[in-house]
C-alpha cells in the first residue's frame, strides 16, 4: 500500500539518552536522506555522516542506514538516524525533516500500522509486537517472541486452511459429484477431522487463563484481620515501605499492589483493608473492596497473627488459600503448625525466603503453558469460540450447502484473528486437487 506522506519520529527512549535513534518511513525517505546527509548512502549499511540544516549549519555527527522498501519493517523505504541522545540535537533533526515537504510527525503506533497494511505483519504479529516491548519479565519476553515470531498465526492459519479443505470438498461434491475425480462422501475424511478441530480450538482456549496470567501477572490478594500484619509482610515481600504500617486498626482502607518477578513471572500483590464486622464507613468501603478483590483473585494469602486467637472472619470465596502465621519472632515456640502453610517474621525476615519460593511455584503451576501457544487477547478467545460453534452446527447440520456455509463463517472468524480474509484461496483448493475445467 502506497501512503501519500512519510513519517518520522524517535523511535528509542526517553531523552536525554546516550543515542538516540529517529526512524523515517514513506516516499520522501532517499530524498530526505539526500537533502541531510547532501549524499544518497548505500543499502543497509551503517555510514558515519554530518547531518546538517538546510543554511548548512550542522545538526550532528552520526550513523545513518537506509533499507529499501519491500524488505524493511514498514514495507516502504525507512531510514534510520542515530544521533547523540540531547533533546536539542532530536529536536533540531525533527524540526529539519518535518520541514520537507510530505513529512510529518508519527502518530502513535503509526509504523506497525503500516507494517500491517503492507502485508508484513499480521494482527497477532502486531500484538505480540506490543507485548514484546511491554514485556517486564523473562516469561513475558519468551510468550510474546513466540507469537511475534509467527507460531500463534500458523497455528491459526493451518486451523483456518483445514476449514477451507473441508469446504472445497463438500463444495465439490456438490457441484462436481458427476466427475469421477470427485470423492463420493466427504463424511469419514471431513467430518472427523472437523470433529478434532472443535476439540483442538476448545483445548486452545481453555488455555487462555494461563495465557493471562503471563502477560498480566499472577494475582495475589493478602487478606486477615486488622493487625494480622499485612501491610508488614507486604512491606517486607516488596522491599520498600508501600504500606502505611501502625497499630491502629484500620489503618489500611483502600488496595495498595506492587509487581514482583518470581520465577520469571509477574506476580501482582494486593495488600487490603483488614476485615472486621464493625467498621465506620470509610473502613467499610475498603472491606467491601478487599472482599471484592479477592473473589477474582489467582490466590488468596490468609494471615492470621500467631500472638493472638484465630479470630471469627467470613473469609471471601476464592480459588486458592495459603494459610500464614505472622509475627514467629514474637513466640518462643509454636507447638502447632499444623493450621498453617508458612510461618513468617516480617520483622527478622524468617520465612520470607519460602513464602516468596512458595508464591513462585505456584504462579509457575498456573501458568504452566508458558512455553505453548495460548491464547493472547480476549479477541482471539472471543473469534475463536464464534468459530468453534459454527464448526459445532456444521457437524449437527444434514443439509450440505448448510454445512458448507457454517464452514465458511467458521474460516472466517480465523482469518480475522490474524486479519488476513481471503475469499480467493478457496478456488485454489478446489482447483488444485480436483482439476475442474479439465
Amino acid at each position: 500500500m502506497r501512503f501519500s506522506d512519510s513519517i518520522v519520529a524517535l523511535s528509542s527512549g526517553k531523552l536525554p539518552a546516550g543515542v538516540a535513534v529517529v526512524r523515517l518511513s514513506g516516499s520522501r525517505t532517499r530524498f530526505a536522506i539526500e537533502t541531510i546527509l547532501g549524499a544518497s548512502i548505500p543499502e543497509r549499511e551503517a555510514v558515519l555522516r554530518r547531518l546538517r540544516q538546510p543554511d548548512g549549519s550542522l545538526i550532528d555527527t552520526g550513523l545513518a542506514i537506509f533499507f529499501a522498501g519491500p524488505a524493511s519493517f514498514t514495507g516502504e523505504d525507512v531510514a534510520e538516524f542515530q544521533v547523540h541522545g540531547g533533546k536539542a540535537v532530536v529536536s533540531a533533526l525533527l524540526r529539519t525533516l518535518t520541514a520537507i515537504d510530505g513529512i510529518r510527525h508519527a502518530e502513535p503506533g503509526e509504523f506497525t500500522r503500516r507494517a500491517f497494511l503492507n502485508g508484513r505483519l499480521d494482527l497477532v504479529e502486531t500484538e505480540a509486537l506490543a507485548d514484546l516491548i511491554n514485556a517486564e519479565t523473562e516469561s513475558q519476553r519468551r510468550f510474546a517472541l513466540l507469537n511475534a515470531s509467527g507460531a500463534q498465526s500458523e497455528l491459526y492459519d493451518g486451523w483456518r486452511r483445514r476449514l477451507i479443505h473441508a469446504r472445497a470438498m463438500i463444495e465439490a461434491e456438490i457441484d462436481f459429484a458427476d466427475e469421477d475425480d470427485i470423492p463420493g462422501s466427504v463424511s469419514d475424511t471431513v467430518w472427523s477431522d472437523m470433529r478434532k478441530l472443535s476439540n483442538e480450538i476448545a483445548g486452545h482456549v481453555a488455555g487462555f487463563h494461563a495465557g493471562e496470567i503471563i502477560r498480566e501477572g499472577f494475582d495475589v490478594v493478602i487478606v486477615g484481620a486488622p493487625n494480622a500484619g499485612k501491610s508488614s509482610l507486604f512491606n517486607a515481600l516488596a522491599r520498600r515501605e508501600a504500606a502505611i504500617v501502625s497499630d491502629e486498626p484500620g489503618t489500611t482502607r483502600d488496595l495498595l499492589e506492587v509487581a514482583l518477578d518470581l520465577h520469571g513471572l509477574k506476580v501482582r500483590l494486593t495488600d487490603t483493608a483488614g476485615l472486621r464486622e464493625q467498621a465506620g464507613t470509610v473502613e467499610g468501603i475498603g472491606i467491601r473492596r478487599a472482599r471484592d478483590r479477592a473473589k477474582t483473585a489467582d490466590l488468596v494469602v490468609v494471615l492470621q497473627d500467631l500472638t493472638d486467637g484465630a479470630p471469627n472472619l467470613e473469609l471471601p470465596a476464592a480459588s486458592r488459600q495459603l494459610r500464614v502465621g505472622t509475627k514467629l519472632d514474637l513466640l518462643a515456640e509454636v507447638t502447632d503448625r499444623s493450621e498453617f502453610d508458612l510461618l513468617v517474621s516480617a520483622r527478622t525476615g524468617e520465612g520470607l525466603g519460602q513464602l516468596l519460593a512458595r508464591l513462585g511455584e505456584l504462579a509457575e503451576e498456573a501458568a504452566g503453558g508458558s512455553g505453548s501457544l495460548l491464547p493472547s487477547r480476549l479477541r482471539h478467545v472471543e473469534l475463536l469460540d464464534e468459530s468453534k460453534a459454527f464448526i459445532e452446527r456444521a457437524l449437527s447440520q444434514r443439509d450440505l450447502e448448510l454445512q458448507a456455509e457454517d464452514l465458511r463463517l467458521a474460516g472466517d472468524l480465523l482469518g480475522r484473528i490474524v486479519g488476513a480474509v481471503d475469499v480467493e484461496d478457496l478456488l485454489d483448493v478446489i482447483f488444485s486437487q480436483f482439476c475442474i475445467g479439465k
